[in-house]
Parts: C-alpha cells; structure tokens; sequence
C-alpha cells in the first residue's frame, strides 16, 4: 500500500502510466478490428455477447501473462537456431501470429471479393452458410491477443518497472476497447468499403509481426500514420460519396 501511494506522488510514474495506456490503445486499435470483423460474421444476437466475452478473457489472459512477467522477459532470450539465424520463443510467438493473421485477413478478402453482398439463406445448404460460431470466434479473439499480449508487455517492461503501472495501463486499454468494440462494429457494419480497408491493416499488421519474427525492425509510427492517412482518404470518399447521394436524391425529389 505504501509503494502504492509513492507511485501516486511519483510524476515520472504518472508520465510512464499516460505513456503506456497510450501505448495499449494503439496497440488495441489492430485487435479491435479484429474483433470486430470476425463478430460482425456472427448473427446480431450473438455478436455484442462474443464482444464483451472475448475481451473479458482477454483481459483476465492479459493480467495472468502480467503475472509472470518474469518469465516474459525471459521469451526475448535466443532458443533455437535456423539457417544460422538465432530465434527467441517471441520470436516464434509474433511469427506464427502474424502468420495467423495474414491467413485470416486473407480468406476475409477473397470472402468479401467472391461473395455478391447477400448472406446465404438458411435454405441454401450447410456449404453456402458461415461455419463461424460464438466459441470459435471467441477462440480466435484469445489467439490473436495472446500474440499482442506478449510483445506489448516485453515493450512496457522496458519502459517501465513497476508492475502496478502495467496493470492499471491493460485495465484502462481493455476498458476502452470494451467501450469502443459495439460503435466499431456497427460502423464497419454500415460501411463495407471500411471492410476491405480493415483487413487490409490486418494484412500488414500480419507482415510486421512476422518481419519483428524474423529480426527486422519496423518502426510502427510509420505503419499507424499509413493507416491514419489511408483512413482518412477513406473517409473523403465516404463524404464524396454521401454528397453525390443527396445531390442525385435532391434532383430525383
């Protein structure tokens, strides 16, 4: 309790809790449109419940890895070698899921090219329906945040030593991401080009983990100011669009 209250009077502490809470937002910026893409396949019913169960135990998943952060840091250590290259197990970690990411973003974009923009009918037979369910959903959602799990607590680690620090930076980035996760959802939802757009930052996201994997540095600065300004190119053409819309109603009016 008294280390508690020290930290409280500590402004390097507070500059260190403001800098890694805005670390584990952006961080959580790629897994909430995880989230929302993989939820958004699900039927309404079930989707906000996937949501907030996923990023429950994600959170519960976060604050048992901050458990054993000793044990995290210890991932950086080399572990095996390939073709003369040393690997760490985060290595090994970021290299598998970001494999994982670019098999998921892909498949989403050959769905969203092949598919005509209907869903399939419960008629339609078991191949033309989702095979998505709530559980492995829910599954997919833990995968991939164990992946951002690790290498956002090796990156805190270095910037700070205090694990209370680190708890109350994770509580605050999973409760925004528990707030934002429903109107990201709905918005993607009501916007399908901001799909194609999405998993296409899912794609590169995939490629710098495996790039991390493998040694090579990408500063992520560059790949989140890409995003900010592909995003917001989008959105000019979401407004051009909107006002091509009111200006042809006006006319048929």
């Amino acid at each position: 309790m008294e280390n508690l209250l020290t930290l409280a009077t500590d402004p390097a502490a507070w500059a260190a809790l403001v800098t890694l809470v805005t670390m584990e937002v952006v961080l959580g910026i790629d897994n909430l449109v995880f989230i929302s893409i993989i939820t958004n396949k699900l039927p309404p019913t079930q989707r906000y419940k996937a949501q907030r169960i996923g990023i429950g135990l994600a959170l519960v998943l976060r604050l048992a890895l901050l458990g054993t952060v000793a044990w995290i840091t210890r991932l950086t250590q080399p572990a095996l070698s390939l073709f003369g290259h040393p690997f760490s197990w985060r290595d090994v970690v970021l290299i598998s899921g970001g494999l994982f990411l670019v098999w998921k973003a892909t498949t989403e974009i050959h769905h969203n090219v092949m598919s005509d923009g209907h869903e399939p009918s419960d008629d339609a037979g078991p191949a033309a329906r989702t095979t998505l369910t709530p559980q492995v959903a829910i599954g997919q959602i833990l995968v991939l945040d164990l992946v951002f799990s690790i290498d956002s607590i090796v990156t805190a680690v270095g910037m700070t030593s205090h694990v209370a620090i680190m708890y109350i930076a994770v509580i605050a980035a999973v409760a925004a991401m528990l707030v934002a996760a429903a109107p990201l959802s709905r918005f993607i939802e009501h916007n399908p080009t901001i799909v194609m757009l999405a998993l296409s930052f899912l794609l590169v996201i995939g490629m710098t983990l495996i790039a991390e994997g493998f040694g090579s540095h990408v500063p992520k600065g560059y790949i989140y100011a890409a995003m900010a300004f592909s995003a917001f190119v989008e959105g000019m053409n979401m407004l051009a669009r909107r006002a091509r819309l009111h200006r042809r109603l006006r006319r048929t009016g």
